[in-house]
């Protein structure tokens, strides 16, 4: 097979800065030793987050030019609005800021105390928005997807099984609607499978019960369709997207991943009440029905990037670059999600740190190692994120302890993951000496963003 090259040329760079180890001990030392704390230019390679870190096109950046900034009935969100019907098919499309905004207008609606939101997966803002209602978020994930080491196709789907009692113990009346994170972060940015979104559908048909997707890496799960479900290769990947959103009544969608812009989400329905009662949340705290918090240029940016993001040589690009860093490191020994998924390199500090109890963050631990030996910034996804506390504030830790490194899109070449491979198995060879993290501040919610650590003595 050929080397798959990189499906674009660079038209515009932006410089690195350089740290030594030494500032880099200091400065991480002053951000509390958490990442999300340290200021960009102090970062080598940042992969902290896929969202809102793409590299636009010639095209998009084209279109900002071409932004029409009417306060209503702008051009650019009836182009925008065309983009999004054509690909999901769902009737009413409405914009917000970024995917938070969406659902915490969806939530602010639909949950309340006494409601239950079953998932896949729930990434931390879908979570943090439906506890802010005081409902309850609840994962479904199938076993397998648990099992870091193993592999298998499809290791975001939903437990289908588990979800048809959930409905049953719960009451359907309780539940105002399923969702299913396409592919699933919090799981590794595994894929779902059609069949599984199908089988989704089906159990919400039989409880009438609204189907909602979380569809911010929708063509990267495509894509996955395509190349390992039956009868999807020959499939143009617009036809299995569009397949994809037939399934559901609704989305929400952070144009900041697969819509390649820095800015943006949208809401998107076929429920016209529900999508009356989110446009008049939405006039209260984003903006006109027809800019949503965002200006034009940002509406044409999204429009560009939805077509753009679908184009087959992009995405083949994109998921064989997350492979080439997973499996330069899993060569070496070092624990990882396997496979690799869509957007990100997870790796399992379970199995890097066996040394280190998960209530003194593993992950945590490998963040700060990274960023002190080679200025790479990632984010741990296990007991910091999502850990909660019993009642004599004992942690109730997750069934996984991650760290993400999540890839931008058309921002990075093979030389830095190259160097991204040498940081992690230069950690991974030093293990041993990796002690655990305890918290010093932590806020009530979403305490990742800024709470502060120290390490264990």
């Amino acid at each position: 097979m050929k080397t798959i090259i990189e499906p674009f040329k660079i038209k515009s760079v932006e410089p690195i800065r350089f740290t030594t180890k030494e500032e880099r001990i200091n400065i991480l030392e002053e951000a509390g030793f958490n990442p999300f704390l340290i200021k960009a230019d102090d970062v080598l390679i940042d992969l902290l987050t896929d969202s809102g870190t793409s590299a636009m096109s010639s095209m998009q950046w084209a279109g900002i030019m071409q932004g029409d900034e009417s306060y209503a009935g702008s051009r650019s969100f009836y182009r925008f609005e065309a983009m999004v019907k054509k690909i999901t098919g769902l009737k009413y499309v409405i914009p917000t800021h970024q995917g938070r905004a969406a659902e915490k207008i969806l939530f602010s609606i639909t949950g309340g105390k006494g409601k239950f939101i079953p998932n896949n997966t729930h990434f931390d803002t879908t979570r943090a928005n439906i506890e802010y209602t005081n409902a309850e978020a609840v994962d479904l994930l199938n076993e397998t997807g648990k099992h870091p080491e193993i592999r298998a196709d499809f290791k975001g789907n939903m437990d289908i099984e588990k979800l048809e009692s959930f409905i049953k113990e719960t009451g359907p009346e309780n539940i105002p609607l399923v969702m299913m994170t396409v592919t699933n972060n919090s799981g590794g940015g595994q894929p779902v499978s059609m069949q599984n979104i199908r089988e989704a559908k089906a159990v919400c048909v039989k409880y009438n019960l609204p189907f909602f997707l979380d569809a911010c890496r929708f063509a990267e799960n495509a894509y996955f369709i395509k190349m390992r479900e039956p009868g999807y290769r020959d499939k143009p990947l617009l036809e299995i997207a569009q397949e994809m959103f037939s399934y559901c009544d609704g989305m929400t969608m952070s144009a900041k991943k697969d819509a390649l812009v820095n800015i943006g989400g949208f809401l998107a329905m076929n429920d016209s009440t529900l999508a009356m009662n989110c446009r008049n949340l939405l006039i209260v705290t984003e903006g006109f029905p027809t800019y949503g918090g965002l200006a034009g240029r940002d509406l044409e940016a999204i429009a560009q990037g939805l077509e753009e993001v679908l184009d087959e040589h992009y995405l083949e690009y994109r998921i064989r670059s997350i492979e080439y860093l997973g499996e330069k490191i899993l060569a070496e020994g070092v624990p990882i999600i396997e496979p690799p998924g869509g957007h990100a390199i997870y790796l399992d500090a379970k199995r890097f740190l066996p040394h280190v109890p998960q209530e003194q963050f593993p992950g945590q631990s490998i963040v700060c190692e990274l960023y002190t030996e080679g200025g790479i910034r990632s984010v741990e996804i296990g007991s910091v994120m999502f850990g909660k506390k019993d009642a004599n504030g004992k942690l109730i830790p997750p069934p996984m302890e991650l760290v993400r490194l999540a890839i931008p899109r058309r921002v990075y070449t093979q030389s830095h993951i190259d160097y991204v491979v040498e940081i992690i198995l230069e950690v991974f060879k030093n293990r041993k000496n990796i002690k655990g993290y305890e918290i010093t501040y932590e806020a009530p919610m979403l305490r990742h963003f800024t709470a502060k650590f120290r390490p264990v003595k």
